[in-house]
């Protein structure tokens, strides 16, 4: 006996669109000839889910199949010739119980199983004499969606969720991507219009501003703000990277705008190397300061004299 249709997707006789549309993709992506080459059991499987979702996604088809059951087989293996008169006034219960027999002069071929429904279902227009190829199933469009991240995810990689058309989607972000970088999902596309796999869905990779990192590269950069005496006496701080937490030595009179680097602390490439971090230092200052304070910036000043700006000019 054929394997009923509905059993083949999976689902129930009183299944929606939607659940046989989610039931035809699982069985697309499981079974799939790319991804099970050299299978014959996956490709017969992934056929029989292309012409289960190509009855049951059309409600005409679905509802004469639902009439009919199994007897769409007969149809399917052995064809059946009706005359060019086509379907007008023809009984479709004679057909499925047996009567193979043409009907006025001339006679029309049938291709199978889906040229069965075609001139059922297209009011009586059979095909010329003779044999015509199917159109293939053709593959859906593919479509594009510009996915933003945070820096974070972009340097390290990781799973990330997004929706789309009101559906959940997960996505593996690989380590160092940036702006520009595309993703590729497979048959997350467009569907298609006969019955073939779907579209492939193309994320274009946004990387968002981080408020204190900068991109350069394969390099990171990072402003960090000091204080007076951190510039002057120096100091050890601990600095957040990619990888964790690091200890910077800060070395005693450090100006601002001076570049310190941390090897290896940048992003990281496919190859297992990595970019390196480098701090710049911003020496802050309060924005008030006592009596006192200013004294002693001006003994400072006194005891350390500086001559800036020799020789600049316009």
């Amino acid at each position: 006996m054929a394997e009923d249709l509905y059993q083949i997707l999976g689902v129930g006789r009183d299944a929606s669109k939607d659940e046989i549309k989610k039931a035809h993709r699982k069985l697309a992506l499981k079974f799939h000839p790319d991804k099970n080459p050299d299978d014959k059991v996956a490709s017969e499987k992934f056929k029989r889910a292309q012409e289960a979702y190509d009855v049951l996604s059309d409600d005409e088809k679905r509802a004469a199949y639902d009439r009919y059951g199994a007897d769409f087989e007969k149809i399917r293996s052995s064809g059946y010739q009706p005359g060019t008169g086509g379907f007008d006034g023809l009984d479709l219960d004679q057909i499925f119980g047996g009567a193979r027999g043409a009907r006025g002069g001339g006679q029309t071929q049938f291709d199978g199983f889906s040229d069965f429904f075609e001139q059922m279902m297209g009011g009586g227009r059979g095909r010329a004499a003779g044999h015509q190829r199917h159109t293939p199933p053709q593959k859906g469009g593919n479509a594009r969606h510009e996915l933003e991240i945070p820096l974070q995810t972009a340097v390290q990689g990781g799973k990330t969720e997004f929706y789309l058309n009101n559906e959940k989607i997960s996505v593996n972000i690989p380590v160092g991507v940036e702006t520009g970088s595309k993703i590729r999902l497979r048959e997350r596309g467009q569907v298609s219009p006969n019955g073939g796999p779907n579209g492939d869905l193309i994320l274009l990779i946004k990387v968002s501003q981080h408020p204190y990192f900068r991109r350069n590269g394969r390099n990171l950069e990072l402003d960090l703000p000091i204080s007076l005496g951190e510039a002057t006496l120096g100091s050890k701080l601990d600095i957040p990277t990619p990888s964790g937490t690091v200890t910077l030595t800060i070395p005693a009179n450090s100006s601002s705008g001076r570049r310190l680097r941390l090897k290896g602390q940048g992003v990281k490439q496919r190859d297992g190397s990595a970019g390196d971090l480098y701090v710049v230092l911003q020496i802050e200052l309060p924005k008030e300061t006592d009596q006192e304070s200013q004294k002693l910036i001006e003994q400072f000043e006194e005891r350390n004299p500086l001559n800036l700006r020799e020789g600049l000019i316009f």
